[in-house]
């Protein structure tokens, strides 16, 4: 992509997404991280070995119409024309040998293609699940303090909640250490 496209998508970008900003406060928190999250994509994909792109590519092009549609002439053509069917063509390969010779390898680099770009998608789909659970414990912990100030709070202030027992509880950081134990005990049934 050239720095001008590149310059005038950015400009693009900022202009709709000042116009959404504006609407709230949440809005803009949205935002914010959808641009962040998209940038972050962009460049994960502009950082991309030529071989992960070209194995991308070809896995794109292998999962599309266009590739049944030219496999049905490619290959319909080529039994037509070997069955006799067409006159003026000679059969060139008439037991078909070719044929399946030809198929057995393009599905060997086909599926090494998929296989690559499955790699690869596994190891970013790990990546976002890591994020997702650094999040999710960043929110436990928030939780924990904001549970803990309002039940001090409470407690100051007599209302007889503060003394519910279930706050002792909820008050305590989670540990992610004991809820993998928990999870990895014998006889534990994943949810």
């Amino acid at each position: 992509m050239k720095d001008a496209d590149r310059e005038r998508e950015a400009g693009e970008e900022k202009e709709e997404s000042e116009g959404r900003a504006r609407e709230s406060p949440v809005g803009q928190v949205v935002d914010r991280n959808i641009a962040a999250l998209m940038r972050r994509r962009r460049e994960k994909t502009q950082a991309a070995s030529l071989q992960d792109r070209a194995a991308d590519a070809i896995t794109a092009f292998a999962g599309s119409m266009k590739f049944v549609y030219l496999h049905l002439l490619v290959y319909g053509g080529w039994i037509v024309v070997n069955l006799g069917w067409l006159p003026p063509l000679r059969p060139f390969d008439p037991t078909f040998v070719v044929l399946a010779m030809v198929a057995s390898v393009e599905a060997i680099f086909i599926s090494t293609f998929v296989l690559i770009s499955q790699n690869r998608m596994a190891a970013l789909a790990d990546q976002r699940a890591d994020l997702d659970l650094q999040i999710s414990l960043l929110g436990e912990h928030e939780i924990t303090k904001i549970v803990s100030l309002v039940a001090e709070i409470a407690k100051r202030m007599d209302i007889p909640a503060a003394n519910d027992p279930e706050l002792g509880e909820l008050r305590r950081n989670v540990s992610p250490e004991r809820v993998l134990d928990r999870i990895e005990e014998p006889g534990t049934d994943a949810p």
